[in-house]
């Protein structure tokens, strides 16, 4: 049965952090707020963990996690950052985006792209998540929580609890999120190219919608 914790959202309490962090750490699944939808997460390589996340959403063995971090330094651990995007990131960052890096050797091989060795980097702009990361001390493997064969995200966390009380740990409930994910970004070749069009805006990046 997982564990509910009703967080305040601006000044999240730290025993609820603390519980979570254990939850991560002990191999589980967790859902939190973020500033676009509901997420889900789990410790960065951690093989189960990230199974039971593939199985919830009925992903293929190809889909690939978003690794959510701190901040910029954070980043510069798992993707490499030329001067020309770390321009970019530091004015996007934090905020509604997922950009597609080349990845460190300091990924685990499971969390990279098999072919391309990409991953995508997003740091949210939402208290609980920051404070959440900041306890943990490392980024999370995460998705948007939506549910298979739906055409929307998740956005109440009583919904969230409902459905997936038996097959996750912990709910952080930080009230009620969005229902518009992030835009997506890539970043490895010498431009921004959209891959999706979502909550963050287009023309800080140079780019028009679609």
């Amino acid at each position: 049965m997982a564990e509910w914790l009703q967080l305040h959202p601006i000044d999240p309490q730290k025993r609820f952090l603390t519980r979570a962090v254990e939850a991560v750490r002990n191999g589980g699944v967790i859902a939190y707020p973020t500033d676009s939808c509901y997420a889900l997460g789990c410790q960065l390589g951690n093989k189960d963990a990230a199974e039971r996340i593939r199985t919830i959403r009925q992903f293929d063995k190809d889909h690939l996690f978003t690794l959510v971090c701190r901040d910029l330094s954070e980043i510069a651990t798992y993707a490499r950052v030329d001067n020309w995007q770390y321009r970019l990131l530091k004015n996007l960052t934090p905020g509604p985006y997922t950009f597609i890096l080349e990845a460190t050797k300091e990924l685990p091989r499971r969390v990279l792209h098999e072919k391309r060795k990409t991953i995508g980097i997003r740091v949210p702009d939402h208290r609980v998540v920051q404070s959440l990361l900041e306890m943990l001390g490392e980024p999370l493997m995460s998705c948007t929580l939506q549910f298979p064969r739906e055409d929307q995200p998740v956005n109440d966390p009583n919904e969230v609890r409902a459905r997936l009380e038996k097959v996750i740990e912990l709910v952080l409930d930080g009230g009620a999120c969005g229902l518009v994910p992030t835009t997506i970004v890539d970043l490895t070749g010498a431009a921004p190219v959209l891959i999706r069009e979502g909550l963050g805006e287009l023309a800080p990046l140079g780019l028009e919608s679609a």
